[in-house]
């Protein structure tokens, strides 16, 4: 199999979606040549296959704001493999959501689920609707309407939707509620419930909390854990803001958080007190984390926060945000652990870097499992009719974390050290692909 005819094949099929073709390529770079050493994937084309997804489904979303007048978004649901369980991942409410996008997001649930080792297959969907400065009942008013198109599209064995950005506990509660109406029926068609109502505890906490752990996993390698170590992360929404407080949680000295107006460096580091009025500024009050400079004292700066001297790196914000300066600057300042808690925030030219320093790169299929694996826990526990307690989940997810990290290291181990983005890619591929190939042409 040829990576730059495959390549062209893709770009042929789906001309000017940018994202979509950096996130397969990224995946076939590592994927390509384990395919030339089974060729019975390539005889069923499994990475062509899986390059395109099962369906795409596009509607309108027709709702009325607070002063009476009708309002027009899009909405979609990218329905990408089912190969190993029912379609899995989030809701995106947002102006960026477009169709490139939400393949590129798809694409990568598929492989992140995958690692994961739990029944669930890859999806995501969205809208370009912007919640922001929207009312309650504005809010209330769209995801009703969302939902009135998508319902028919998902259910607990076909595809179970969840949050992410801009979908948070409000908007999961108006859309659940209305699916609920929709179907006459109480299941777990949709995960990031509320505790008294289905949810999961650490649902929240669950993205951050992995990436974490992901790292402890690396460093662990390296006889080494997160105790002492001076951690720069970017972003201020929930993965950014649950990182933060794990990393405070374990002995990490966290210095920096941003968000779109900038970022804060704090040298004396958050403590857990700074992490929650991080937390309240940016879910209740919805701020700027220029009020935390300046209620604490401390710097902000324009632009991001990669210059900042470090042991670790966490880019928890969104994709493409760490170009490949950026990598150079956190090379040069001594970093040599980055953990994606975004999906995709590194550039290929980034990417390329921080394998060559031979750091430890955790990407964020591997990463940032965790929110998806408490998803699946999520679940599971709406199957058996139970609720698990936060100390019985969050072992569970030290231990998925763990064991995406053995998968990517048998999957990545070369020359006696670990490439984690061929571990995880692999890895994550080769579950699907038997799958696939078990299930016969189709």
């Amino acid at each position: 199999m040829n990576l730059e005819s495959f390549m062209e094949r893709v770009r042929a099929r789906s001309p000017h979606e940018r994202e979509f073709h950096q996130a397969v390529q990224e995946v076939a770079e590592s994927v390509v040549p384990y395919i030339n050493a089974h060729p019975e994937y390539e005889e069923a084309s499994i990475l062509d296959r899986l390059s395109e997804p099962d369906q795409v489904i596009s509607f309108r979303v027709t709702w009325v704001d607070d002063e009476g007048r009708t309002r027009v978004n899009r909405g979609y649901r990218v329905q990408f493999s089912n190969a190993i369980g029912p379609y899995k991942g989030g809701l995106r409410f947002d102006p960026s959501v477009r169709l490139s996008v939400l393949k590129f997001l798809g694409f990568e649930q598929t492989f992140k689920n995958s690692l994961t080792t739990l029944p669930m297959g890859g999806g995501k969907g969205g809208s370009d609707f912007d919640p922001k400065g929207k009312s309650d009942a504005e809010v209330m008013r769209f995801c009703q309407a969302f939902m009135l198109k998508l319902y028919r599209h998902i259910g607990v064995d076909v595809d179970v939707p969840a949050g992410d950005i801009g979908v948070g506990a409000r908007e999961i509660g108006f859309l659940f509620g209305q699916y609920k109406r929709l179907a006459g029926q109480f299941v777990g068609a949709i995960t990031g419930k509320g505790l008294d109502w289905g949810g999961s505890v650490i649902r929240t906490e669950a993205t951050g909390y992995g990436c974490v752990y992901f790292a402890r996993e690396m460093l662990a390698t390296r006889a080494e854990d997160i105790d002492g170590k001076t951690c720069v992360v970017s972003g201020a929404g929930n993965v950014a803001q649950y990182t933060a407080q794990k990393l405070v949680d374990l002995g990490a000295r966290v210095v920096t958080m941003s968000d779109r107006g900038g970022f804060i460096h704090d040298p004396a580091g958050l403590t857990p007190e700074k992490v929650d009025w991080v937390i309240d500024l940016k879910t209740r009050r919805r701020g700027s984390l220029a009020e935390y400079a300046e209620e604490f004292g401390v710097e902000h700066h324009s632009g991001r926060p990669w210059g900042i001297e470090c042991d670790c790196a966490f880019p928890c914000a969104t994709q493409n945000e760490l170009d490949v300066s950026d990598a150079a600057a956190l090379i040069a300042n001594g970093s040599y652990v980055v953990a994606e808690g975004a999906n995709m925030p590194a550039t290929p030219e980034a990417v390329a870097a921080f394998r060559e320093a031979g750091i430890l790169y955790g990407p964020g299929k591997a990463a940032n499992a965790g929110g998806v694996a408490i998803s699946g826990l999520e679940m599971t526990q709406n199957q058996i009719r139970l609720s698990w307690g936060r100390d019985e989940v969050d072992k569970r997810l030290k231990g998925i974390m763990k064991d995406i990290h053995a998968t990517c290291v048998e999957f990545g181990h070369l020359n006696g050290s670990v490439d984690y983005v061929r571990g995880a890619n692999v890895g994550g591929f080769s579950k699907v692909a038997e799958a696939m190939l078990a299930y016969g042409v189709g």
